[in-house]
């Protein structure tokens, strides 16, 4: 009889290293695709939610829906929305639960546009978690001092989206987890207000009033640094510390609000 021949251990050894140095350099892609996918949805959120925004100012004689969670029907302070229904209503209480938040997000304006609660989070968000999203400042927001009063700033009507164009104006953004109100960034100073968010990779994912949706990758590092070293939280009025970490600032302050409200000292 012929002698049986199987693998020796070297043998398996060898295919088995083989095995782990593939796993080694196909993981990395396959993250990358995977992670590409989920900011294909986020992008397509974001894009339903603009046009949800749009409708609802066409339905509504061009008046912007309230953008500032907690400020439905405010009548005094920031939020001047009498008779306005939050996109997202309620208080700001209870953000830790998704219960809570998807009540929330039924009890809001944009929920008869809109009525998948997948829409509103993001597929990277948190499970404990119903939203990711904001509305900006300026859109109907709140409206803060150094803003009140400054045409073409703080919007309350979709007609006053002229200069720049809508398609160069935000409208929401990926915050990464659910902040009372709205998201702002400084009008009048070289200042973020609140952090820049890190999202799918070294940037964030916004939408625009004309109903288009990008990533924005951030230029500066320090900007990145600054994200991921407080994401979930708000220190708030953090300025940059490069030329690049700059031209980030004023990318952001530029589509929230349209314009500088000072000289930039990095221009």
């Amino acid at each position: 009889m012929g002698k049986r021949r199987g693998f020796t251990l070297i043998e398996l050894l060898v295919v088995i290293a083989i095995i782990a140095v593939l796993m080694a350099i196909l993981m990395p892609a396959l993250n990358r695709v995977k992670e590409q996918g989920k900011r294909a949805v986020c992008l397509s959120n974001l894009k339903q939610l603009t046009m949800a925004w749009i409708m609802y100012a066409d339905d509504n004689d061009d008046v912007l829906v309230n953008g500032a969670i907690g400020y439905s029907n405010a009548t005094t302070g920031w939020g001047k929305h009498a008779g306005e229904i939050a996109w997202v209503d309620g208080l700001n209480t209870g953000w830790d639960q998704q219960e809570a938040q998807e009540q929330a997000i039924k009890d809001g304006a944009l929920w008869p546009y809109v009525k998948d609660t997948k829409m509103y989070k993001c597929p990277t968000g948190r499970k404990e978690e119903a939203m990711t999203y904001a509305i900006m400042f300026s859109m109907n927001a709140v409206n803060h001092p150094p803003t009140q009063g400054v045409r073409g700033a703080h919007i309350k009507k979709r007609t006053e989206i002229t200069n720049p164009a809508p398609a160069y104006r935000l409208v929401f953004i990926d915050e990464g987890w659910m902040t009372p109100d709205a998201f702002a960034v400084h009008y009048d100073q070289e200042q973020w207000w609140d952090d820049p968010p890190v999202r799918h990779g070294d940037g964030t994912t916004i939408s625009f009033a004309d109903g288009h949706s990008d990533h924005w990758k951030w230029k500066g590092i320090d900007t990145i640094k600054r994200a991921k070293l407080v994401e979930r939280s708000h220190q708030g009025n953090w300025t940059p510390e490069t030329e690049a970490g700059y031209r980030d600032l004023y990318m952001m302050q530029k589509g929230c609000w349209g314009k500088l409200g000072y000289t930039p000292t990095h221009p």
